[in-house]
């Protein structure tokens, strides 16, 4: 009898495999919201050593190594940090669009008041740094760089976040999660906005044709992945031949993306009541049976049970958070480190809108959205706890990289550079330092109430 429950229970499972011994403590390893961040910190430092070392030259000119894929008459040509910036970070945006979407129809986000307070700090995050940015600069050159200081990275902050545990309360993580959200948004409609070049008109429609295609694909009930990859490939290069930066695809497909599911719980549990343990062709057969398609149906039933979106995130974020960011980090963190550019004014600009303007603009606009009634304010987020994710907002890494590749030429990227690496730094140590120590003093003060 024992030896049938074993058995029974056995069965229950999926079949183990010798690569499960590896591939288990892996997953488990990617479910750690550090580490994400911590890969991306290492290719940074990685990237900052050697462009500092006797082979600084041949790592910085790698990254200029000219690809170019060519059809015809039209040829798609561009060095290799550029292909990584403008093909593979389509990906990025098109996961941080599905967060999004996520958040809004499923989330935290559903409620419009409490997306208020999110979206009102984030405007005020990119508000009030690009203003001071601008008025550091009034008449000097890099002015046009004002979309640098607009964007907070993502992964440093939810990484900052997970280093403090359960001292902060869950609402902060939404709130920040959220806010960072709205700020990349943001800085790719700067970067579509400011720093694209003159429209070709022509091309524009192709890719509004194909954003057509795409929402026709889903009213009539396509649900393979790889066809809408393949008309989101070609929507890539029409955008990217109209003049406007060709990561807005990944925004545009994922806001797109349905976050519905196609089978509810109910229908799921029936057609699985359906499935029949011992199919009658044997273990080993294959045939047309109704066995098989019961089978058959039960997969589609379970895979579809999960909308659009959440299937294409638990896909896509490792590849986006352990190998297109930290690749990103690499072809771009490259710095020739240099005293003359710490007194620069582009740095100090920088290094202000984000230290300073981020943490003030984020509170202030907060403030002003609860004030006027547009927001509600969890009743555990605190001031306190508002101003150190503030602050923490002001690491602003991985897009700022972007936005001053896109903004920045000659020797005023290597400016703009050190200012973010500078500003980074400082708003994670005192944003980490502020939120450490204020839910330290709560919890004393409730001690001695009871005491």
């Amino acid at each position: 009898m024992i030896r049938r429950r074993s058995a029974g229970a056995e069965l229950g499972r999926l079949p183990r495999e010798p690569a499960d011994r590896w591939t288990q403590p892996f997953a488990r390893f990617l479910r750690i919201e550090t580490a994400g961040g911590t890969i991306l910190l290492a290719f940074t430092i990685a990237a900052l050593t050697l462009s500092n070392s006797p082979w600084s030259h041949q790592f910085l000119d790698f990254w200029e190594t000219r690809i170019a894929l060519q059809f015809g008459s039209m040829d798609f040509g561009r060095s290799l940090r550029d292909w990584i910036n403008d093909g593979l970070m389509t990906l990025f945006f098109f996961l941080v669009a599905l967060e999004l979407k996520r958040e809004l129809v499923l989330g935290e986000l559903s409620n419009p008041r409490m997306a208020a307070l999110s979206i009102a700090a984030a405007i005020g995050g990119m508000l009030l740094p690009a203003g001071l940015y601008l008025a550091l600069l009034s008449g000097q050159p890099g002015g046009h760089g004002w979309g640098t200081v607009m964007a907070t990275d993502t992964a440093f902050v939810v990484g900052c976040l997970a280093l403090l545990g359960s001292r902060i309360p869950p609402s902060l993580r939404v709130f920040m999660l959220s806010l960072a959200i709205v700020d990349d948004l943001g800085a790719i409609l700067v970067v579509a906005i400011g720093y694209s070049e003159s429209l070709d008109w022509r091309a524009l429609g192709l890719a509004a044709l194909g954003v057509a295609v795409v929402r026709g694909m889903a009213l009539i009930g396509i649900r393979g992945f790889p066809s809408y990859f393949l008309v989101g490939g070609l929507i890539w290069i029409a955008v990217d031949a109209s003049g406007i930066h060709a990561t807005v695809t990944g925004v545009i497909l994922g806001l797109m993306t349905p976050a519905r599911r196609w089978v509810s719980d109910r229908r799921l549990y029936a057609i699985l009541d359906r499935v029949v343990a011992h199919p009658t062709t044997g273990e080993g057969g294959s045939g047309d049976t109704p066995d098989r398609k019961t089978l058959q149906t039960a997969e589609v039933a379970t895979r579809e049970n999960l909308s659009p979106v959440e299937r294409l995130e638990i896909g896509l974020h490792p590849w986006v958070g352990f190998a297109i960011m930290p690749l990103f980090a690499f072809a771009n963190a490259g710095l020739p480190l240099s005293w003359s550019d710490l007194g620069h004014s582009v740095t100090w600009a920088v290094f202000a809108g984000f230290a300073l303007g981020k943490p003030i603009g984020v509170v202030a606009f907060a403030w002003l959205a609860v004030r006027s009634g547009i927001a509600i304010r969890p009743a555990e987020l605190g001031w306190g706890f508002v101003l150190g994710g503030g602050l923490l907002a002001g690491i602003g890494f991985t897009m700022a990289l972007f936005i001053a590749d896109q903004a920045f030429t000659g020797e005023l990227i290597n400016s703009a550079k050190l200012g973010i690496f500078m500003a980074s730094v400082a708003s994670a140590a005192a944003g980490l330092a502020a939120l450490r120590w204020l839910p330290a003093n709560r919890h004393n003060a409730s001690d001695a109430e009871q005491a």
